[in-house]
Protein backbone atom coordinates (compact mmCIF):
# COMPACT_ATOMS: atom_id res chain seq x y z
CA UNK A 1 0.00 0.00 0.00
CA UNK A 2 1.36 3.60 -0.97
CA UNK A 3 1.87 5.86 2.11
CA UNK A 4 2.71 9.40 1.49
CA UNK A 5 4.10 10.40 4.67
CA UNK A 6 6.09 8.80 6.97
CA UNK A 7 7.52 10.01 10.24
CA UNK A 8 8.95 8.17 13.08
CA UNK A 9 9.81 9.66 16.81
CA UNK A 10 12.45 9.07 19.44
CA UNK A 11 13.03 10.18 23.31
CA UNK A 12 16.80 11.15 24.11
CA UNK A 13 18.43 8.58 25.40
CA UNK A 14 20.03 8.49 28.77
CA UNK A 15 22.39 6.38 28.66
CA UNK A 16 25.81 5.56 25.81
CA UNK A 17 24.06 1.85 26.07
CA UNK A 18 21.01 3.67 24.97
CA UNK A 19 22.57 5.68 22.29
CA UNK A 20 24.17 3.56 20.61
CA UNK A 21 20.66 1.19 20.45
CA UNK A 22 18.82 4.01 19.41
CA UNK A 23 21.53 4.38 17.02
CA UNK A 24 21.10 1.02 15.68
CA UNK A 25 17.01 1.20 15.29
CA UNK A 26 17.32 4.82 13.40
CA UNK A 27 19.46 3.03 11.24
CA UNK A 28 16.62 0.37 10.32
CA UNK A 29 13.67 2.95 9.94
CA UNK A 30 15.87 5.03 7.59
CA UNK A 31 15.45 2.33 4.92
CA UNK A 32 11.78 3.53 4.54
CA UNK A 33 12.50 6.86 3.73
CA UNK A 34 11.06 8.55 6.75
CA UNK A 35 10.00 12.50 5.75
CA UNK A 36 11.13 13.30 9.10
CA UNK A 37 12.15 12.06 12.62
CA UNK A 38 11.06 13.92 15.64
CA UNK A 39 12.64 14.15 19.31
CA UNK A 40 10.70 14.30 22.30
CA UNK A 41 11.14 16.84 25.22
CA UNK A 42 10.96 16.16 28.55
CA UNK A 43 8.15 17.92 31.01
CA UNK A 44 9.79 20.94 32.12
CA UNK A 45 13.00 21.44 29.81
CA UNK A 46 14.55 18.26 31.48
CA UNK A 47 16.02 17.02 28.25
CA UNK A 48 16.57 20.04 26.30
CA UNK A 49 20.03 19.25 26.01
CA UNK A 50 18.92 15.77 25.04
CA UNK A 51 16.88 16.48 22.48
CA UNK A 52 19.23 19.01 21.00
CA UNK A 53 22.24 16.50 20.87
CA UNK A 54 19.55 13.70 19.20
CA UNK A 55 18.29 16.34 16.75
CA UNK A 56 21.85 17.30 15.68
CA UNK A 57 22.90 13.43 15.53
CA UNK A 58 20.03 12.70 13.07
CA UNK A 59 20.77 15.51 10.92
CA UNK A 60 24.16 14.56 10.74
CA UNK A 61 23.09 11.27 9.71
CA UNK A 62 21.12 13.12 6.67
CA UNK A 63 17.66 12.97 7.89
CA UNK A 64 15.28 15.68 8.78
CA UNK A 65 15.26 16.37 12.42
CA UNK A 66 12.39 17.79 14.15
CA UNK A 67 12.54 18.58 18.11
CA UNK A 68 9.57 18.79 20.37
CA UNK A 69 9.71 22.34 21.84
CA UNK A 70 7.10 23.00 24.93
CA UNK A 71 5.98 26.28 26.54
CA UNK A 72 4.88 25.18 30.01
CA UNK A 73 7.53 26.45 32.61
CA UNK A 74 9.47 28.45 29.97
CA UNK A 75 10.13 32.01 29.13
CA UNK A 76 9.67 33.71 26.07
CA UNK A 77 13.52 34.18 26.38
CA UNK A 78 14.35 30.61 26.84
CA UNK A 79 11.96 29.38 24.05
CA UNK A 80 13.77 32.06 21.35
CA UNK A 81 17.38 30.50 22.71
CA UNK A 82 16.03 27.56 21.91
CA UNK A 83 14.91 28.55 18.54
CA UNK A 84 17.70 30.56 17.74
CA UNK A 85 19.99 27.29 18.20
CA UNK A 86 17.84 25.15 16.16
CA UNK A 87 17.88 27.81 13.42
CA UNK A 88 21.42 28.05 13.29
CA UNK A 89 21.87 24.21 12.95
CA UNK A 90 19.13 24.40 10.12
CA UNK A 91 16.56 22.50 11.16
CA UNK A 92 13.52 23.30 9.68
CA UNK A 93 11.12 21.67 11.52
CA UNK A 94 9.07 21.96 15.53
CA UNK A 95 6.83 20.04 16.92
CA UNK A 96 5.00 22.40 19.13
CA UNK A 97 3.60 21.37 22.28
CA UNK A 98 2.58 22.99 25.69
CA UNK A 99 3.26 19.83 27.40
CA UNK A 100 3.76 18.43 31.18
CA UNK A 101 4.86 19.40 34.20
CA UNK A 102 7.52 17.23 35.91
CA UNK A 103 6.04 16.21 39.23
CA UNK A 104 5.55 18.59 42.16
CA UNK A 105 6.41 21.60 39.72
CA UNK A 106 3.84 24.16 39.97
CA UNK A 107 2.29 26.25 37.58
CA UNK A 108 4.26 28.65 35.30
CA UNK A 109 5.67 29.88 32.18
CA UNK A 110 4.74 32.82 30.33
CA UNK A 111 3.02 31.27 27.47
CA UNK A 112 0.10 28.68 28.69
CA UNK A 113 -1.12 27.47 25.76
CA UNK A 114 0.12 25.79 22.48
CA UNK A 115 -1.54 28.00 20.63
CA UNK A 116 0.30 30.88 22.19
CA UNK A 117 3.76 28.54 21.66
CA UNK A 118 2.55 28.50 17.87
CA UNK A 119 1.98 32.28 17.49
CA UNK A 120 5.53 33.12 19.33
CA UNK A 121 7.48 30.74 16.99
CA UNK A 122 5.57 32.64 13.94
CA UNK A 123 6.45 36.15 15.49
CA UNK A 124 9.54 35.08 16.04
CA UNK A 125 10.94 33.17 13.08
CA UNK A 126 7.85 33.62 10.69
CA UNK A 127 7.70 30.90 8.05
CA UNK A 128 11.66 29.60 9.00
CA UNK A 129 9.53 26.26 10.68
CA UNK A 130 7.17 24.19 9.34
CA UNK A 131 5.33 23.76 12.72
CA UNK A 132 3.38 20.56 14.14
CA UNK A 133 0.94 20.59 16.77
CA UNK A 134 -0.60 17.62 18.93
CA UNK A 135 -4.44 16.94 18.07
CA UNK A 136 -6.81 14.40 19.92
CA UNK A 137 -9.06 11.79 18.40
CA UNK A 138 -10.25 10.76 21.37
CA UNK A 139 -10.20 13.84 23.39
CA UNK A 140 -7.55 15.06 25.60
CA UNK A 141 -7.49 13.87 28.90
CA UNK A 142 -8.08 17.70 30.11
CA UNK A 143 -10.21 18.90 27.79
CA UNK A 144 -13.90 19.56 29.32
CA UNK A 145 -15.80 18.36 26.37
CA UNK A 146 -15.00 17.01 22.69
CA UNK A 147 -16.48 20.54 21.28
CA UNK A 148 -13.93 22.20 23.67
CA UNK A 149 -11.00 19.98 22.63
CA UNK A 150 -12.03 20.68 19.32
CA UNK A 151 -12.17 23.94 19.51
CA UNK A 152 -8.50 24.23 21.32
CA UNK A 153 -7.19 22.23 18.17
CA UNK A 154 -8.78 24.65 15.78
CA UNK A 155 -7.18 27.63 17.72
CA UNK A 156 -3.63 26.16 17.30
CA UNK A 157 -4.13 25.51 13.87
CA UNK A 158 -5.07 28.98 13.18
CA UNK A 159 -2.53 30.48 14.92
CA UNK A 160 0.12 29.21 12.56
CA UNK A 161 0.50 25.89 12.54
CA UNK A 162 1.10 24.12 9.21
CA UNK A 163 0.19 20.12 10.51
CA UNK A 164 -0.71 17.98 13.04
CA UNK A 165 -0.24 14.93 14.59
CA UNK A 166 -2.39 12.47 16.72
CA UNK A 167 -2.18 10.67 19.95
CA UNK A 168 -1.90 7.25 19.39
CA UNK A 169 -5.18 5.47 19.04
CA UNK A 170 -6.65 2.00 18.01
CA UNK A 171 -10.25 3.15 16.53
CA UNK A 172 -10.18 4.52 13.00
CA UNK A 173 -13.81 5.58 13.60
CA UNK A 174 -12.33 7.98 15.95
CA UNK A 175 -10.02 9.60 13.66
CA UNK A 176 -11.75 9.67 10.39
CA UNK A 177 -14.88 11.52 12.50
CA UNK A 178 -12.36 13.92 13.91
CA UNK A 179 -11.07 14.86 10.44
CA UNK A 180 -14.39 15.28 9.29
CA UNK A 181 -14.95 17.68 12.21
CA UNK A 182 -11.97 19.67 11.83
CA UNK A 183 -13.02 20.27 7.57
CA UNK A 184 -16.00 21.13 8.89
CA UNK A 185 -14.18 23.99 10.80
CA UNK A 186 -12.32 25.03 7.88
CA UNK A 187 -9.19 23.69 8.46
CA UNK A 188 -7.79 21.84 5.55
CA UNK A 189 -4.10 21.07 6.67
CA UNK A 190 -3.04 17.31 7.39
CA UNK A 191 -3.70 15.95 10.15
CA UNK A 192 -1.31 12.11 10.78
CA UNK A 193 -2.47 9.67 12.37
CA UNK A 194 -0.02 9.14 15.46
CA UNK A 195 0.88 5.15 15.67
CA UNK A 196 1.96 3.19 18.46
CA UNK A 197 3.69 -0.23 18.07
CA UNK A 198 2.28 -2.74 20.32
CA UNK A 199 5.44 -4.61 22.07
CA UNK A 200 4.42 -4.85 25.89
CA UNK A 201 1.35 -5.37 26.62
CA UNK A 202 1.27 -3.91 30.77
CA UNK A 203 3.59 -0.77 29.35
CA UNK A 204 0.64 -0.02 26.61
CA UNK A 205 -1.98 -0.42 29.27
CA UNK A 206 0.14 2.25 31.57
CA UNK A 207 0.46 4.66 28.65
CA UNK A 208 -2.59 4.51 27.54
CA UNK A 209 -4.49 5.63 31.20
CA UNK A 210 -2.25 8.19 31.36
CA UNK A 211 -2.80 9.23 27.99
CA UNK A 212 -6.92 8.65 27.54
CA UNK A 213 -6.15 6.49 24.69
CA UNK A 214 -8.85 3.73 24.34
CA UNK A 215 -7.07 0.15 24.07
CA UNK A 216 -10.57 -1.78 23.53
CA UNK A 217 -11.84 -4.52 25.74
CA UNK A 218 -11.19 -7.12 23.11
CA UNK A 219 -7.65 -6.29 22.58
CA UNK A 220 -6.92 -6.00 26.60
CA UNK A 221 -8.12 -9.46 26.70
CA UNK A 222 -6.30 -10.96 23.70
CA UNK A 223 -2.67 -9.42 24.92
CA UNK A 224 -3.52 -10.02 28.70
CA UNK A 225 -4.04 -13.79 27.17
CA UNK A 226 0.12 -14.09 26.14
CA UNK A 227 1.11 -13.66 29.49
CA UNK A 228 5.16 -13.01 28.86
CA UNK A 229 5.35 -14.66 25.60
CA UNK A 230 6.74 -11.22 24.08
CA UNK A 231 7.50 -13.04 20.47
CA UNK A 232 3.39 -13.90 20.59
CA UNK A 233 2.80 -10.16 21.73
CA UNK A 234 4.72 -8.40 18.87
CA UNK A 235 3.44 -10.49 16.07
CA UNK A 236 0.25 -10.39 17.23
CA UNK A 237 0.07 -6.22 17.76
CA UNK A 238 1.84 -5.93 14.17
CA UNK A 239 -1.26 -7.34 12.72
CA UNK A 240 -3.65 -5.26 14.50
CA UNK A 241 -1.60 -2.21 14.15
CA UNK A 242 -1.15 -2.99 10.36
CA UNK A 243 -4.75 -3.71 10.08
CA UNK A 244 -5.87 -0.47 11.83
CA UNK A 245 -3.34 1.14 9.32
CA UNK A 246 -4.62 -0.20 6.31
CA UNK A 247 -8.23 1.00 7.71
CA UNK A 248 -6.56 4.85 7.95
CA UNK A 249 -5.46 4.94 4.58
CA UNK A 250 -8.53 3.33 3.29
CA UNK A 251 -10.11 6.22 4.61
CA UNK A 252 -7.95 8.57 3.32
CA UNK A 253 -4.89 9.41 5.46
CA UNK A 254 -2.09 11.31 4.28
CA UNK A 255 0.29 8.49 6.32
CA UNK A 256 1.75 7.93 9.54
CA UNK A 257 3.78 8.95 12.39
CA UNK A 258 5.05 6.00 14.44
CA UNK A 259 5.90 6.16 18.04
CA UNK A 260 9.38 4.17 18.51
CA UNK A 261 9.90 4.03 21.63
CA UNK A 262 13.42 3.82 20.17
CA UNK A 263 12.82 0.51 18.74
CA UNK A 264 12.66 -0.60 15.47
CA UNK A 265 11.24 -3.91 15.34
CA UNK A 266 7.82 -3.26 15.69
CA UNK A 267 7.33 -0.42 13.46
CA UNK A 268 9.17 -2.75 10.85
CA UNK A 269 7.30 -5.22 11.36
CA UNK A 270 3.89 -3.05 10.61
CA UNK A 271 5.59 -1.36 7.82
CA UNK A 272 6.31 -5.22 6.51
CA UNK A 273 2.60 -6.02 6.21
CA UNK A 274 1.84 -2.96 5.21
CA UNK A 275 4.32 -3.28 2.08
CA UNK A 276 2.66 -6.98 1.75
CA UNK A 277 -0.96 -5.88 1.53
Amino acid sequence: MRIDHLSFEFFPPKTAEGAARLRAARSRLYAHAPEFCSVTFGAGGSTQQGTLDTVLEIAAEGMRAAPHLSCIGGSRGSLRELLLRYRAQGIRRIVALRGDLPSGYGLGGELAHASDLVRFIRDETADWFHIEVAAYPEMHPQAASPAEDLRHFVAKMRSGADSAITQYFFNPDGYLRFVDEVRAAGIDAPVVPGIMPITNASQLLRFSEVCGAEVPRWLRLRLQGFGDDRASIVAFGCDVVAALCRRLLDGGAPGFHFYTLNQAEASLGVLERLAAA
